[in-house]
């Protein structure tokens, strides 16, 4: 009989030894420590070592004073905390392996999102969870939206670096002015908007369709990579434009023109993405 409480309280997250001492003072209590290592056949050289872990845990009690004595807690109370101790464990697990079976799903996944004020709302619930960079493409006008959430990510230490579509005035993170803002928007038709997040996450879209805007998120490495080095390429240019410019358009014309002639489709120019 007592080999097989001596089993299940191991089941319980006792050693062999802790369960023995455990055991011994149910039997007969207030012991001190060496007649609980007389009691239980617990070596004397492990015995206070043993019965510290006990106490620790919260299994057994020890009084004050020169010679300490050890009182075990009631069975039914040991029943209780473990159930409540283990229910507590399956739900910690339970939370934690949703949340990590919603992350790699994420990860997997290219979500499409509807609508301006979704795709903004998206983007702000991505600056908030932001811990190191965000890199930003975007125009004035959806900028504003959301300017209060880059102050707050700002103030906690994330690096913003922004390529501004129209004039973007700000007092935090590092603002590139795009001056071909009207030839870009005349080109595409429309206003977009491309945010990165910790080379971890992208938002990417048309936004000036009002219902009708279109966006994509995802966690994607495949799409994350590309997408945030297109951000930084397009940093860049505007780098080398700043000290260049004199030199390039000599080379390609006003603000680039020959290149963007070079590379579209049509004659006028209009990229034809809608």
């Amino acid at each position: 009989m007592k080999e097989n409480i001596l089993e299940i309280l191991k089941n319980l997250n006792f050693t062999e030894y802790e369960a023995k001492a455990y055991l011994a003072l149910l039997e007969e209590s207030p012991l001190t420590g060496y007649a609980v290592a007389k009691n239980s056949g617990v070596p004397r050289s492990k015995i206070y070592e043993v019965l510290d872990s006990l106490v620790t845990r919260g299994d057994i009690l020890v009084s004050p004073g020169n010679t300490q004595q050890y009182t075990p807690i009631p069975a039914k109370e040991l029943i209780r905390t473990r159930r409540i101790k283990a229910e507590e464990n399956f739900q910690l697990a339970e939370e934690s392996l949703k949340n990590f079976s919603n992350s790699a799903k994420n990860r997997e996944n290219i979500w499409n999102i509807t609508g301006r004020n979704e795709i903004l709302d998206k983007v702000k619930e991505c600056i908030l969870l932001a811990k190191h960079r965000i890199l930003i493409e975007v125009w004035k006008e959806e900028f504003k939206e959301f300017e209060s959430e880059l102050r707050k990510a700002a103030d906690k230490g994330v690096l913003i670096t922004i390529i501004a579509y129209g004039e973007i005035e700000s007092d935090f993170g590092n603002i590139y002015l795009h001056d071909m803002n009207s030839e870009i928007t005349d080109e595409y038709g429309g206003r977009w908007i491309v945010f990165s997040a910790d080379n971890s996450e992208v938002v990417a879209g048309i936004v000036s369709l009002d219902k009708d805007s279109r966006a994509a998120w995802t966690m994607h490495q495949g799409l994350v990579m590309p997408i945030t080095e297109v951000i930084i390429h397009d940093l860049y240019i505007l780098e080398i434009m700043k000290e260049h410019r004199e030199l390039l358009e000599e080379s390609f014309g006003k603000n680039l023109i020959n290149l963007r002639k070079k590379f579209s489709l049509y004659p006028d120019l209009k990229k034809h993405y809608m």
